[in-house]
């Protein structure tokens, strides 16, 4: 998923850079909201998880490689804000000190990472709790769906952004049916990962997952409830 430099025009890339500064800037503000003393720690724990799961790089085709995106567990664990700053960083160490994506190409790399699919995860997350019944039970399987779909959603993206301004000699349907069609499979690693994890904290530290926290809200409040009867 790392674009590296070259594959986009210099227009486009100033596009998506702007993009992200304008992300970082808002992330930067809702951060503060989203991190406390449990979050915090936590937070620098998922970004090495991150950080090493997007070292590990294979090639899918038409000059682009598949990884681990991390942004669905990112934004479930501490919160989409703090989970877009935590993505931009990885990225951009990345970048500065192990050549993984290009320079030119970081503000292309944090949109798509950074923010679509953090925020893709996120939306489908709540929108697929407010749809179903509110069950702790059910985090797991959202926090599954959440991070399928924020892996294709990333790579389609990159795909209308290289129709504007692709650069490289490869054929946009070769580019989208490759990138969209292996980033599918990858995106069902993605979401068995984030599930299992999401599950794991829950079960012992259910208080350190973001995304559960309307849930706890509601058992302290039927628990004061049934207390008070």
């Amino acid at each position: 998923m790392h674009v590296p430099d070259g594959f986009l025009d210099i227009a486009t890339s100033a596009g998506t850079a702007a993009v992200a500064v304008g992300g970082l800037s808002l992330a930067l503000r809702g951060a503060r909201r989203e991190l406390d003393d449990r979050i915090a720690p936590l937070a620098g724990v998922t970004a090495v998880f991150v950080f090493a799961g997007q070292m590990i790089n294979f090639p899918v085709g038409a000059g682009t490689s598949g990884h681990l995106i991390g942004g669905a567990l990112a934004a479930l664990l501490v919160g989409p804000w703090t989970a877009t700053l935590c993505l931009s960083v990885v990225l951009i160490v990345q970048a500065l000190l192990f050549s993984d994506g290009g320079i030119t190409a970081l503000g292309t790399n944090i949109t798509l990472m950074g923010i679509v699919a953090v925020w893709t995860a996120w939306g489908t997350y709540r929108l697929l709790s407010r749809l179903l019944p509110r069950r702790m039970s059910l985090v797991p399987w959202l926090a599954f769906v959440a991070g399928f779909v924020s892996v294709p959603s990333a790579a389609a993206v990159f795909a209308g952004l290289y129709a504007v301004g692709g650069q490289a000699p490869i054929a946009l349907d070769t580019l989208l049916t490759v990138m969209v069609g292996w980033h599918v499979v990858i995106g069902l690693g993605e979401g068995l990962i984030t599930a299992l994890i999401v599950g794991s904290v829950l079960a012992v530290r259910p208080d350190l997952v973001r995304a559960a926290r309307p849930y706890l809200d509601e058992r302290v409040l039927e628990i004061r409830e049934t207390s008070a009867a």
